[in-house]
């Protein structure tokens, strides 16, 4: 329910009661969240927004958002990761800082450069972030550089896999894969002509996957190589999110969830699945619960919702659960849903929308999902 300081307006009369009002709270900020995490050790949760601004949610506190704090951090906010610490969180600014936030709101300055940090990334061994063409590889404490590895044009995305034993770079015309812990200094280059503007490792580390500054995917399979395209969009994919044993690749880009199957031989020769149509409206993000095949999936008027992902793709009913109305539907006008995080066990979910609110859920117990009620599988809301 949420607190009476909130300076956001709760859904109008003429949307019914959602789950965010019941089983959790938003808030509005004055800037756009450009991104949430979630901590390791499952106790708190961040969003970062566009002015600097880091707003932490412990979970025990999530519905009561006067509670909520807010520090700031930089001029200017970039990006946002879980850090190598159990309870604290990695950012990254245009003032050229590397930040790291504790849950309690101290912070500690990492690193302080001249340019922009656009990518920030960590495992419990190592932390590492991007400056224009340079990848900065640390230990996790964060006060030694083990290595800066140079890359031929500027970094889009970064990410380690599962084991945190390969740290992988986006950039233009491809990827380049790095051992965190070889002495060679020359990565695996994946490459593929274009501007590739975010990655994803799969959670086994059967492929890595970048989103193109054209409408659609291309993947590499990292056991031999093999190139792989996934097209049909009809916008810029901005999100993607594996479900936890890596079956799908949940994307935005569509007015449906769109997923790719890494199963079966997929994804290349299969067709996509979709999921939680709404007719007219785009999906802006994605987020896959890390321990049950279940997506939460954002959309561009606020709309959030949960879907099923385990009878897919025979399935043609999924099971779907609205979580709040958007502005189309009589909610609250949150703008975009513009990022997503779960806690580390799944029990809360984060938001953040393009218009600066920031809402919590507690999804721990309560509501279950229940059957569509259209054939086509669109969420009744």
């Amino acid at each position: 329910m949420p607190a009476p300081s909130m300076p956001s307006m709760p859904d109008t009369p003429s949307a019914p009661p959602s789950l965010l009002q019941h089983r959790g709270a938003e808030r509005r900020y004055d800037s756009p969240v450009v991104a949430t995490a979630a901590s390791r050790d499952g106790q708190s949760l961040c969003a970062l927004t566009a002015d600097g601004e880091a707003v932490l949610v412990s979970c025990e506190k999530l519905r009561q958002s006067e509670e909520w704090q807010v520090v700031e951090l930089h001029e200017g906010g970039i990006c946002l990761a879980t850090d190598s610490q159990p309870g604290s969180f990695l950012s990254g600014g245009e003032d050229g800082r590397v930040m790291r936030l504790q849950a309690d709101g101290r912070s500690e300055e990492l690193h302080k450069g001249r340019s922009w940090v656009d990518c920030v990334a960590s495992t419990p061994d190592n932390i590492a972030f991007s400056v224009k063409k340079d990848v900065h590889l640390c230990n996790a404490a964060g006060n030694e550089t083990l290595k800066v590895l140079p890359h031929p044009s500027a970094l889009s995305g970064l990410a380690f896999d599962a084991k945190g034993r390969r740290l992988a770079a986006s950039h233009y015309n491809g990827v380049s894969l790095w051992f965190v812990k070889s002495r060679d200094a020359r990565p695996r280059l994946l490459e593929w002509k274009g501007s590739h503007i975010g990655l994803i490792i799969h959670p086994r580390d059967e492929a890595i996957v970048t989103s193109m500054q054209e409408n659609e995917l291309h993947g590499w399979r990292l056991p031999d190589g093999h190139n792989m395209r996934m097209s049909g969009y009809p916008r810029q994919v901005r999100s993607m999110s594996f479900t936890p044993r890596g079956r799908w690749l949940a994307t935005s880009g569509a007015d449906s969830a769109i997923l790719w199957p890494f199963f079966g031989g997929g994804p290349m020769g299969k067709p996509p699945a979709e999921l939680a149509r709404l007719p007219g409206l785009f999906v802006t993000c994605v987020a896959a619960h890390p321990r049950e095949e279940i997506l939460a999936i954002g959309y561009e008027d606020g709309t959030l919702v949960l879907a099923e992902t385990a009878g897919l793709p025979d399935d043609d009913t999924p099971r779907l659960l609205p979580l709040c109305q958007g502005a189309r539907s009589g909610g609250v006008a949150r703008g975009a849903i513009s990022s997503l995080a779960f806690s580390a066990g799944g029990e809360t979910l984060m938001f953040g929308t393009e218009e600066g609110y920031v809402g919590m859920l507690d999804l721990s117990t309560g509501a279950q999902a229940a059957p569509a009620d259209s054939p086509s599988g669109s969420v009744p809301v």
